[in-house]
């Protein structure tokens, strides 16, 4: 009896520990987790603003004292790093219509609705980029249980809006540098201009 006692102990604790480390693993690999790491890795900081698309395994970053933003896909592991002088523009897309933007070289067209209805909302990032012209992310359609998405069609428009005047202030920055891949030391281009 001492015997079984004492094997079904180490099995309790086992188990335990079993439930321990598969809770550490999950929180470690969860999407937004992910992308955030990969974010600070590609800025080589925190970001300083956030928007991420777990549907779509993406998230865009921008560090506003670097003036780089980040946009990264397949959970955090590609990506490109554009210096603010590369963003071309920004779009926000209600249920198919594009219903705000700024652009280089254009007025801003705001927005006068929250569209509390709507069934999705995107952000379309725009670049000057040959490869990367364009990156959307689904700021609401899947309905997703993380705290990072908004609950609401209403709430992602806001999000969508300040995006856009986050967009709108780096496009009217003096110009910089060019992009590099997600990753790449910031000092790496310092020295190639030496």
């Amino acid at each position: 009896m001492d015997e079984t006692l004492r094997v079904l102990l180490w099995f309790l604790l086992a188990g335990i520990g079993l439930l321990i480390v598969s809770s550490v693993v999950l929180w470690w690999f969860e999407s937004s987790r992910r992308l955030t790491r990969g974010l600070l890795r590609a800025l080589g900081k925190p970001a300083d603003a956030i928007v991420y698309d777990l549907g779509g395994q993406k998230a865009a970053g921008l560090d506003f004292s670097a003036g780089d933003m980040a946009v990264l896909w397949d959970s955090g592991k590609q990506g490109l790093v554009f210096t603010f002088d590369e963003i071309d523009g920004a779009e926000l897309i209600v249920d198919e219509k594009i219903v705000a933007r700024t652009q280089k070289g254009e007025t801003r067209r705001v927005m006068d609705e929250t569209y509390p209805n709507a069934s999705r909302v995107i952000l379309r990032l725009m670049f000057d980029d040959v490869e990367t012209p364009e990156f959307e992310v689904e700021l609401f359609g899947q309905m997703s249980p993380n705290p990072v998405h908004p609950k609401t069609a209403a709430d992602a428009v806001r999000l969508g809006r300040k995006w856009l005047s986050h967009v709108d202030a780096v496009i009217k920055r003096p110009a910089t540098v060019r992009a590099r891949p997600a990753g790449e030391d910031h000092d790496a281009d310092d020295t190639a201009d030496d």
